[in-house]
C-alpha cells in the first residue's frame, strides 16, 4: 500500500465528501430522534455510501468504456465538475444546495438525501473513477483508494456521533472558515486533473 496514493486519495475523498460540512445537516435531519435512531441512521447512509464510491472505483472506467467516453475526456470534465463544487465551497453555494436538498426529507434520510447525494455524489463518484483510472487499474492502487475512502468515511461517522458537540464547539463562523480553505485546495486538485487530462490527449508536453 502506498503511502503517498492512500494520502492523495484521503484528502481528495475528505474535500469532496467534506464530513465537517456534513454534520450540521446531519443534526438538521435527525432532529428529535433519539441517539440510537441516529446511531442507524448515521450507519446506514454511511454503509450504502461506502457500496456506491467503491462500485464506481472498481468499475466505473469499464462502464465508461462501454459507452463509448475516453478517459482523458472524463479526467478534463472531472476536473471541471470539481471546480465547479470548489467555487461553490468558497462562496458556500453548496451549504445553501445541500440545506434545500434536506428540505423535504423522507422519514428515514439514510439513503436520500444522505448517502446519495451527500455522501456518495457526482463529484465524489467521479473522483474514485479518476484515482482508479490514474493508477491503471492496478489491484493494489485500487485497494489503497478504497482503504483511503473507508477512512474518510469512518471519521464521517465519528462526525455523526459527535455531530451536536462538533457544531457547538466550531459555530457556523467555523464551519465557513474549514469549508472555504477545502475549496482552495479542491480548486487546486481540480485543475490538476483537467492538466492531466489534456496531457493523456498530447497537447502538453509530460
Amino acid at each position: 500500500m502506498t503511502p503517498d496514493l492512500f494520502l492523495t486519495a484521503f484528502v481528495t475523498l475528505f474535500v469532496i465528501i467534506d464530513p465537517i460540512g456534513l454534520v450540521p445537516l446531519f443534526v438538521a435531519l435527525t432532529q428529535g430522534m433519539s441517539s440510537a435512531e441516529r446511531r442507524r441512521i448515521g450507519f446506514r447512509a454511511i454503509a450504502v455510501g461506502f457500496f456506491l464510491l467503491a462500485a464506481f472505483g472498481i468499475a466505473g472506467e469499464s462502464l465508461l468504456a462501454l459507452i463509448g467516453i475516453g478517459m482523458p475526456a472524463f479526467r478534463i470534465s472531472g476536473g471541471m465538475l470539481l471546480f465547479l463544487m470548489a467555487v461553490d465551497m468558497l462562496f458556500e453555494r453548496r451549504s445553501e444546495r445541500r440545506e434545500k436538498q434536506t428540505a423535504t426529507q423522507p422519514p428515514d434520510p439514510s439513503v436520500f438525501p444522505l448517502a446519495m447525494p451527500l455522501i456518495a455524489g457526482p463529484g465524489a463518484l467521479a473522483t474514485m473513477i479518476l484515482l482508479s483510472s490514474q493508477n491503471n487499474g492496478d489491484p493494489m492502487a485500487i485497494l489503497t483508494i478504497n482503504v483511503a475512502m473507508a477512512a474518510v468515511l469512518a471519521l464521517s461517522l465519528i462526525l455523526f456521533r459527535a455531530g451536536g458537540l462538533l457544531e457547538r464547539a466550531l459555530g457556523h463562523t467555523g464551519i465557513v472558515v474549514v469549508t472555504r480553505l477545502l475549496g482552495i485546495l479542491l480548486a487546486a486538485l481540480s485543475v490538476q486533473f483537467v492538466l492531466d487530462g489534456i496531457r493523456d490527449l498530447g497537447l502538453i508536453g509530460a
